[in-house]
């Protein structure tokens, strides 16, 4: 099993013939992603890594029944190329583009959800199932399938975590990076009952930064969840009042510092640690406690 995107997904790339829509293609092929086909308006009956390309999603789902899409479009086109796949009944979207604007953000969040669709995004990395399907931005060969679930902000950090982890001996069951801009799709919170439901995860590792409530939002959560969570809060030395790389990483309060969001998970009872190299020792520690 598998949370999100699986052997049975159907994907398609919105903005396939573009460079980076294109070179996901070609990964997607290599790596035995079911990838079905791709969009970009004008260039149907063309073909990219082998597949097809069609005018519209529409046209996409009526011919390969694809029930998952990146999006890879430029940031003005990325509202218009979300809501059209969603109303072409795509299930799972991931929105790789940065810089869309908040209330496009918002309308593409409110569609979603009313068409009961998962959106991932926008600015977000994706999601990958290692051995399985990737819909990520992540590269899948730095990656082996296991049963550490790990949900993120940031794809960077979840390269530096997912190393850590290998070199203990933890692969990873599904990935999930739900976007660092400040308005997104799909929170921590949404994604913990998914791993929790999943029974090729034992644990889930969630990485968080500064700025925004999400991680509050995942505490509330945790008390729904029997596997153990590890949390790991980065910029713990963040200067105040500055952006640490992502639109939504923005200090705007002492809640909201990477300090307090460490000790709001250590105040609940768990496992939380604020430097990279600490994940994996923190990680043995829960297992332990859940194997006892």
């Amino acid at each position: 099993m598998a949370i999100i995107v699986d052997e049975t997904s159907r994907i398609l790339i919105q903005g396939i013939t573009g460079p980076t829509g294109r070179s996901y293609a070609e990964r997607m092929i290599r790596d035995g992603t079911p990838l079905v086909g791709g969009v970009a308006p004008g260039r149907q009956g063309q073909t990219v890594a082998g597949v097809p390309v069609f005018d519209s999603v529409e046209d996409a789902v009526a011919a390969t029944g694809a029930n998952a899409a990146l999006s890879a479009v430029r940031s003005s086109l990325a509202m218009g190329a979300a809501l059209e796949a969603l109303s072409a009944g795509i299930g799972t979207l991931v929105v790789y583009t940065e810089n869309v604007p908040l209330h496009d953000a918002i309308r593409m969040r409110a569609y979603a959800r009313a068409r009961g669709a998962r959106l991932l995004g926008p600015n977000s990395a994706g999601v990958i199932s290692p051995g399985k399907a990737n819909l990520a931005d992540l590269n899948a060969n730095n990656l082996r399938p296991g049963r550490i679930g790990i949900v993120s902000k940031s794809g960077t950090l979840t390269y530096e975590v997912i190393d850590d982890l290998l070199a203990c001996g933890h692969g990873q069951s599904s990935v999930v990076c739900i976007g660092g801009d400040p308005v997104i799709g799909t929170t921590y919170a949404d994604v913990l009952p998914l791993f929790e439901a999943d029974a090729e995860t034992d644990l889930v590792v969630l990485i968080g930064e500064p700025g925004g409530r999400l991680e509050y939002d995942a505490v509330a959560a945790l008390p729904g969840m029997t596997k153990p969570v590890v949390a790991y809060i980065a910029a713990q030395n963040a200067p105040p009042e500055k952006r640490m790389g992502h639109a939504g990483a923005i200090y705007d309060g002492a809640d909201t510092s990477a300090s307090a969001k460490l000790a709001a998970f250590r105040a609940a009872g768990y496992e939380a640690v604020g430097r990279v190299t600490e994940v994996a020792s923190a990680v043995r520690r829960a297992l332990r406690r859940a194997a006892a």
